[in-house]
């Protein structure tokens, strides 16, 4: 029994007394429970019952909050997004000159970078090559392809472009970037898109005319940074491996949140294979498959033809006709509020402990599962000190678990309507993950109390160490299997962290995919002995490790 409880409910309920005298009233306020659309959405308050198995709510949820970041992009290659953007005016972009010093004529790239672009710009000591820089003149609408997108392998990098140019998947075309450019401008023409937005080693535009949307700053012939023929020969001189890891340096800038800022991407048209009300045909394909082997092949037709439609309506709706919310901003905050919080408390739940601490720390978790829930635990969720069923269910705690779950949604689900479909959809995604967040963190603190090693409410009689550590073993199988489901890009880091003179470092094409030297490059792609087997190894689950930043370098 909780012989303490009554106390501090009497003491609680005097200290929010003189809080909420000191405020003025909502007179308009209406609590999030009460909202009937909250109700209706998630049903029965279970805080035994996890999301479904083939859910994707979190996937879009992650999928979304990683757009135009180069780490979580580069860690999960295989793109399910497409996302209607801008490029705003002022941009400064760069080409890198392969023959000559002239302004494109033809389609072609452009990086955000330049050492992404002088890395294409070759030439001999002797002649030195051309680096071209570009200035946005006016507002230009491009596409954006999230993964690694622009990574030339058969595993399915290209799979969301393919779809878009050819309406269907074309393996055998991995390599024609020509027709590839060529067919996409086609395809963006009747929408005035005029540029394609991918990432290879750091984010590139593929632009479909050099002169309607920018004009030149400078064209300068600068000292050439790299011998080779081929930017997929590997480094064979200090000078092309140093230009190599400042190429890789310059794409971490835009590693994590806020990501690539040069580019303003229209959430309200968001597009995602994981949408299984568009994309139906997928979610049997992805049944007991790990998110690295996810692939949009195997789409039917009649959802690329959805698809397409839906891209059509994003790229041709007037902006004024959207909802106006900051959903990169939404995404955002909730993995703020979370992320660091319950990596914090799987790090405690880590520790090797010994019978004569563990009360001590039991309580110390609990302090941080309040923490979480601080905002949410309404002062009449307590456990009855009567009620064996309501205990058993921790039913008592509905109404925290609900709090918590709809605090960053029920105002923006209000807006009914005025959401289009794939703000809708995001809407879904936030409600799906924080439902899932708060339900297990919830369910956790609920058992802390239950157990008496809540701080607040303290039992008559400490409990025993073989149920204290009973109860750990469960918070830590609970809040293992929930990071595991979230699986946010931004608990992906060098353990322990990098020194200064290195840099934190995910796989990246096409470093590591090297050729062998000597032999035929159109024969190897053809044998498909370019790549190392996608199948094995830290190329099909790219593991972060530190680098050196100074010789000698390596990957």
């Amino acid at each position: 029994m909780l012989f303490t409880r009554k106390a501090a409910a009497v003491w609680l309920s005097l200290a929010f007394e003189r809080v909420l005298t000191a405020q003025t009233p909502l007179s308009s306020y209406t609590p999030s429970f009460f909202h009937p659309e909250v109700e209706s959405d998630f049903g029965q308050w279970n805080l035994d019952e996890g999301p479904a198995v083939n859910a994707t709510g979190h996937l879009v949820f992650e999928t979304a909050n990683s757009l135009l970041q180069n780490w979580a992009n580069t860690r999960h290659r295989i793109g399910h997004t497409i996302v209607p953007g801008t490029i705003p005016v002022g941009t400064v972009l760069y080409h890198g000159a392969l023959t000559s010093p002239h302004l494109p004529t033809a389609l072609d790239w452009v990086a955000v970078e330049p050492e992404h672009s002088t890395f294409f710009c070759r030439g001999t000591i002797g002649t030195g090559c051309w680096l071209l820089t570009l200035t946005v003149t006016r507002p230009m609408k491009v596409l954006y392809f999230d993964g690694n997108s622009a990574a030339k392998l058969p595993e399915g990098t290209i799979d969301t472009q393919d779809l878009v140019a050819w309406s269907e998947m074309k393996p055998e075309r991995v390599w024609n970037e020509e027709q590839r450019i060529k067919d996409l401008c086609k395809w963006g023409e009747k929408y005035g898109v005029n540029g394609f937005v991918r990432m290879e080693m750091n984010f590139e535009i593929m632009i479909c005319n050099f002169t309607s949307h920018m004009e030149v700053v400078s064209l300068l012939k600068l000292e050439s940074t790299r011998i080779s023929a081929h930017p997929l020969d590997p480094p064979e001189d200090p000078d092309t491996t140093r230009h190599v890891l400042e190429l890789m340096h310059s794409a971490s800038w835009r590693e994590n949140y806020p990501g690539e800022t040069r580019i303003m991407l229209d959430y309200s048209g968001l597009v995602s294979f994981y949408d299984t009300a568009l994309v139906p045909s997928l979610v049997p394909r992805r049944v007991g498959l790990d998110r690295w082997d996810h692939r949009v092949a195997g789409i039917s037709s009649e959802d690329i033809e959805r698809v397409q439609d839906r891209l059509a309506q994003a790229l041709t709706r007037p902006l004024s006709t959207t909802s106006g919310i900051d959903w990169k901003t939404v995404l955002r905050v909730v993995v703020d509020r979370y992320a660091s919080r319950l990596e914090f408390i799987q790090h405690l739940l880590n520790l090797t402990l010994d019978d004569g601490s563990i009360f001590d720390h039991a309580r110390q978790i609990q302090r941080q599962l309040r923490n979480v829930l601080l905002p949410y635990t309404v002062l009449t969720a307590l456990p009855p000190s009567t009620s064996v069923t309501a205990n058993a269910t921790n039913s008592w705690a509905t109404p925290v678990f609900r709090e918590c779950a709809v605090s960053h949604t029920a105002s923006i689900a209000s807006r009914g309507t005025t959401l289009t479909p794939s703000e809708r959809l995001l809407l879904q995604a936030v409600r799906e993950t924080t439902h899932e967040i708060c339900r297990v963190v919830t369910k956790m603190w609920a058992s802390g109390m239950n157990l008496g090693v809540d701080a607040f409410y303290p039992p008559e009689r400490r409990p025993e160490v073989d149920h204290i550590d009973t109860l750990m073993g469960e918070w830590k199988e609970d809040v293992t299997q929930l990071i595991s489901w979230l699986d946010w890009s931004v608990w992906v880091k060098c353990r322990p962290a990098c020194g200064f003179e290195e840099m934190c470092y995910l796989p990246t094409w096409p470093f590591g995919f090297v050729r062998t030297p000597g032999a035929p490059l159109q024969g190897q792609w053809d044998s498909g002995s370019l790549w190392p087997d996608p199948n094995k190894g830290e190329w099909k689950r790219p593991q972060p490790k530190c680098i050196r930043r100074r010789e000698p370098y390596g990957f």
